[in-house]
């Protein structure tokens, strides 16, 4: 026994969680996101299983969602870039707007509901999805903006990924892509993003988690448990590098259909646990 629960249910969780970890890292490299929108549903059963209290489970989640995919979009960052797959001005644009974003959405995990971090998970998740499948139909201009739009949108990608536990990919992805960038650049620059959003969130989830401490489970600093980030976070650092080859293997519309289809599936899961 270890904290109440028995050895072989442990060794279940584990088995779960590093599975988790497989699928996160291949659609971290794949897609350009840190794997968020896997783990966050993965980690929300388990820590359902063990017993974590409603009202911070969400925000257990997503805590521990961004201290596991640091590593793991740092290493499809860099794999990424030596494919020459990224565009440093957006990255030094939108750097410090979206950190800002992010520390605004670790204040709010320390006074929403549960809910809401559902429901942003669900809307967003959903708008990108759509996105996707409309391919280029959807567009807001053939360059990037610049000044106050450029930042406020920085700014967004940063609280949003904040209030989804993702690495801000998947929102990053899609607004490059609306303004014309191929999506292997996108997804490329959306990797690099997602590693100074994740270390930010990391830390402000921490910060916000420790009044609560009390009702976390054992070895959880904040709203961060650290046997997941200790059992899942190698696991998809390693595999990241698999899911960069498929991507570049891809030709680009199969690669937007196939994040879409994922992204309705995970949608489906968080409507179906508010119901």
């Amino acid at each position: 026994m270890l904290a109440g629960i028995p050895l072989n249910e442990l060794a279940w969780l584990a088995a779960i969680i590093v599975a988790g970890g497989v699928l996160a890292g291949f659609l971290s490299g794949l897609f350009g996101i840190g794997g968020g929108a896997i783990i966050v549903p993965v980690l929300y059963e388990v820590f359902r299983i063990v017993g974590v209290p409603d009202e911070i489970r969400m925000q257990l989640c997503i805590g521990t969602s961004l201290a596991i995919i640091v590593p793991t979009t740092t290493r499809a960052y860099i794999a990424h870039r030596a494919r020459g797959a990224v565009l440093p001005e957006v990255l030094r644009t939108w750097m410090i707007p979206m950190v800002a974003g992010v520390g605004l959405g670790a204040l709010l995990a320390t006074l929403a509901p549960q809910a809401l971090f559902k429901i942003v998970f669900v809307i967003l998740a959903a708008v990108i999805a759509l996105r996707l499948f409309g391919g280029d139909k959807w567009r807001l201009g053939s360059e990037l903006p610049r000044g106050p739009l450029m930042a406020a949108y920085g700014l967004g990608i940063g609280l949003s990924a904040s209030l989804m536990g993702v690495s801000g990919g998947s929102m990053s992805t899609m607004v490059l892509t609306l303004y014309g960038k191929p999506i292997h650049a996108a997804v490329g620059t959306a990797a690099g993003l997602g590693v100074p959003l994740t270390i930010a969130g990391t830390i402000g989830y921490i910060l916000a988690g420790l009044p609560h401490q009390a009702l976390t489970p054992p070895l959880s600093l904040g709203f961060v448990s650290l046997i997941g980030v200790a059992l899942m976070a190698p696991v998809s650092s390693f595999v990241a590098i698999f899911g960069v080859k498929v991507a570049h293997a891809l030709p680009r519309r199969q690669l937007e259909i196939a994040f879409g289809i994922f992204l309705l599936l995970v949608s489906i899961r968080f409507i179906a646990s508010l119901i």
